[in-house]
């Protein structure tokens, strides 16, 4: 990274730093890391649920060290698979600095899930009764402060590429409410379904050895995840949300496989025709199903 870049980064994480203010300590994290700022592929890649980390001015929540590094803190492995991504397509990534049990960056802010009271059967006593300043205090620090960052990568990519795309890892349990999920990965996608059906097909001719999900364990047709729908389905921008399975990238080595395996799929899905346009002008021609 140049100096001018190396300024540029310090600056927007010094003002990061400054909206956090009364939430953070200044020698605290700030609000979300950047991977690979100077990226230059037509792309940006979000991980939503990166850390665990908690201010240290809520005091852990009121709950264990156990509790948060279990998957209603954080998506394991997420952001390992986030970064080494970022690496292997040339694209920023942006990754949250801190725990969704704060505030989850992929709710509303006007969803009772953005802020749990109960998460998989765990209660999370820094989050009852929580006064509406102190709910907008991390709002605003933290919630508004990411998502200001991704909308400004998407912009200044939007200056070379009329439709960047926009590419959300996530991580899930291999059990759920006492079922064994199936899926190693999972492919979620709304009604713009053109990169997502192409990594399908991609990822299931590549990795005969792997089940890939299809609008599996979750689906994109329901709630697909507010940073989606907020950043890419209005705008048309082509996207793709995984979820791959926490077991499968519990370490480094786990992290790396399956960030190479999405970017194998990902690399010749994004250059295929009508990849990097734009949705609404394609459907306007006719050219999507």
């Amino acid at each position: 990274m140049d100096e001018a870049s190396v300024s540029e980064s310090l600056k927007r994480r010094q003002k990061a730093q400054q909206r956090a203010s009364g939430l953070l300590a200044q020698d605290e994290p700030s609000p979300f890391q950047v991977i690979n700022p100077e990226g230059m592929a037509p792309g940006m890649i979000v991980c939503d649920h990166a850390s665990n980390a908690v201010p240290r001015s809520l005091h852990r929540l009121g709950l264990s060290e156990a509790v948060l590094n279990q998957h209603i803190s954080y998506d394991i492995g997420a952001a390992g698979v986030a970064a080494r991504l970022s690496e292997i397509l040339d694209m920023p990534a942006v990754l949250a600095g801190y725990s969704r049990l704060v505030v989850d960056l992929n709710r509303p802010i006007d969803d009772f899930t953005c802020i749990r009271e109960i998460s998989d059967g765990i209660v999370v006593p820094g989050n009852r009764h929580l006064p509406v300043e102190a709910q907008k205090l991390r709002f605003q620090a933290l919630h508004e402060t990411y998502h200001g960052e991704v909308s400004r990568i998407i912009a200044a990519k939007r200056r070379i590429a009329d439709a960047p795309a926009i590419i959300s890892v996530h991580s899930c349990t291999d059990q759920m409410r006492g079922r064994k999920r199936p899926w190693h990965i999972g492919v979620l996608f709304n009604e713009d379904d053109r990169l997502s059906q192409s990594v399908i097909r991609l990822l299931r001719a590549q990795n005969p050895d792997l089940t890939i999900g299809e609008n599996q364990p979750y689906s994109g047709l329901d709630a697909y995840g507010h940073t989606i729908e907020t950043h890419a389905l209005p705008a048309g921008l082509p996207n793709v949300l995984f979820e791959v399975r926490q077991d499968m990238i519990s370490d480094t080595a786990g992290q790396s496989r399956f960030a190479e395996i999405l970017g194998k799929a990902l690399g010749p899905a994004l250059s295929e025709p009508g990849q990097l346009c734009l949705f609404h002008v394609l459907a306007s021609k006719g050219q999507v199903l």
